[in-house]
């Protein structure tokens, strides 16, 4: 038996993990399975509730959005036997969609029960963990302006933001180079993928998996704005990597640099500035799964 301790992030998506709280204890107690609730204040209040929960034997579970689920992972690579798991509580839920949980926190109380404890992979930059796609470029300019959206737009923010960032933004100058090969390209973005999703459902990376030990690099090279919105409405299908302009490499080190500053954002949180090198981290941490 299960014993979980519940990590609620009141403030992901304007309140709604307090509002589906109720109904998860619920469905806990109908599956008999013991629990605890805790508040988190901060990101890294979190972290110090998964470690502590993880060394009493508990199974920390994040009622949150992408960030602390991202937190919680790295700040239990190193503890010994940990496994954590997610209800997903914020408006991305993009991890939650990678690994095939219910997007209902209801229905995803079963997977608490029920899933496999499985080994995947993270990300590493500048001493900072990812789970899912840490972006730049464009994607800096779209997230500052999404993470400040009001919480009523749900899933429709990173859409927002992109749209908002697309009236000022200015074609940059990008060198990437992904084990060791290199390129250099006027354009918008640079994604390092962990998973495949980011931005509420967008398929950036499509063929990123969380057990390979690689990261799957995404680029778009110049383009007008029309293509670019052009281009959006096929990041939610994962059909824009065929699209040209578009570039996709496999490496276990991305070094990234531009000829001007961008904030890196990953799990919906900035994790360093340029240049940055990234990593990936071969089976870091344990989740649980659905069987």
């Amino acid at each position: 038996m299960r014993s979980l301790a519940l990590l609620v992030n009141p403030h992901a998506a304007g309140g709604r993990p307090l509002r589906l709280l109720p109904r998860v204890e619920a469905r806990l107690r109908e599956l008999r399975l013991p629990f605890s609730v805790q508040r988190t204040q901060s990101l890294l209040h979190g972290c110090e509730l998964a470690r502590e929960a993880a060394g009493r034997g508990e199974v920390p579970v994040t009622v949150s959005g992408d960030g602390l689920i991202g937190a919680v992972a790295g700040a239990l690579r190193d503890v010994p036997d940990a496994v954590f798991g997610v209800l997903p509580g914020g408006r991305g839920n993009d991890f939650a969609r990678m690994i095939g949980l219910p997007l209902d926190p209801v229905a995803a109380c079963d997977v608490l029960a029920e899933g496999r404890p499985t080994a995947i992979d993270m990300g590493a930059a500048n001493g900072r963990t990812f789970l899912g796609v840490a972006s730049l470029g464009f994607d800096s300019e779209a997230n500052r302006i999404a993470n400040a959206a009001p919480p009523q737009l749900g899933r429709l923010v990173y859409v927002y933001g992109a749209l908002r960032a697309l009236a000022t933004w200015e074609s940059a100058r990008f060198t990437v180079e992904v084990d060791g090969e290199r390129a250099d390209f006027d354009g918008w973005s640079v994604a390092a993928a962990n998973s495949g999703f980011y931005g509420g459902g967008m398929r950036v990376a499509p063929h990123a998996r969380l057990d390979d030990g690689v990261l799957d690099v995404v680029w778009l090279a110049q383009s007008s704005r029309i293509g670019l919105v052009r281009l959006l409405a096929k990041v939610f299908r994962g059909t824009h990597v065929d699209a040209p302009g578009v570039s996709v490499r496999r490496g276990a080190e991305v070094r990234v640099s531009a000829d001007r500053a961008f904030t890196v954002y990953a799990d919906g949180d900035p994790i360093g500035n340029l240049p940055i090198v990234m990593r990936a981290l071969p089976a870091a941490v344990k989740v649980l799964l659905p069987a």
